[in-house]
Parts: C-alpha cells; structure tokens; sequence
C-alpha cells in the first residue's frame, strides 16, 4: 500500500472582495444618508420694558424673520403661506404633552418684520385652538 501524503494548503484571506465590500457598504450608506440644514433667522428683537419670563419646555416657538419667513420649533416653512403655518402649528401640537390643555405659543419675530406677518402668526395659532400667545422683545439699552 502506497502511502498517500496530505499537502498541508496555507489559509489565505483575498483582501480584494472584502474592500470591494467595504466600498459598496460606503457608498450605500453614503447616498442612504440624510443630511440636515440647520438654519436659523437672523433676529434683531423689537424693544420693551417687562418682566422676564421662563420659557416652558412644552411651547411651540414660531419665529420670523425681516422678510416674513416662518419657522415652528427651528423647523423652517416652505412658504410663508396661512395653511403652511396652520399645518406646522398642527403637527407642532401633536408632538406636545397630550395632558396639557393648551401649550403656550411664543412668538418671536423681527423688529423690522411687517405687522401682517406676525397677525397672520397670531391668526394661524388661533385657527388651530392655541390661545396662549407670548411675543418676546429684548430689555432697551440703558445708554439710549
């Protein structure tokens, strides 16, 4: 009987089908991802005299800007248009405490803003039952 002899083969790994791999798994998530703006209005605040009030962590904030942008919890609207706010204001409310009866609503728009724009505000929050409005303003100047 002839002795047959095993060859010992060395386990090797091929590296290319595995960075082939890691490429398509790059590419996947890099096109799969979302990537968010982050905008914020530039605000010059009009000026008043009162007390300074703490913010509730269950406010909706609509904010606007010179040109009448609006924006709902730092979320910028598509247009400037009463149902967009309306339906903002709408979802807005959904995420809200659904044990509070009516979450406040702070409204901070620039000084120089048009008054329609911060009525048409006004208007959309009490479309949608919200009837709890602030309206911030900064402290004037000692100087002036």
């Amino acid at each position: 009987m002839a002795k047959r002899r095993r060859g010992r083969h060395e386990a090797t790994v091929e590296l290319t089908p595995l960075i082939d791999v890691v490429f398509l798994l790059l590419i996947f998530f890099m096109v799969s991802t979302t990537f968010v703006r982050e905008t914020q209005l530039k605000i010059n605040l009009p000026e008043a005299s009162g007390e300074v009030q703490e913010v509730d962590k269950g406010t909706i904030e609509i904010t606007i800007s010179r040109q009448g942008d609006y924006s709902v919890n730092n979320r910028m609207l598509v247009n400037s248009e009463k149902r967009t706010l309306v339906r903002a204001l709408q979802e807005a409310q959904q995420l809200q405490d659904p044990s509070q009866v009516s979450p406040r609503v702070v409204i901070t728009a620039d000084a120089l803003a048009a008054h329609q724009v911060v009525v048409r505000a006004m208007d959309a929050a009490g479309t949608v039952g919200l009837v709890r409005i602030s309206i911030t303003t900064k402290q004037p100047d000692e100087e002036e």
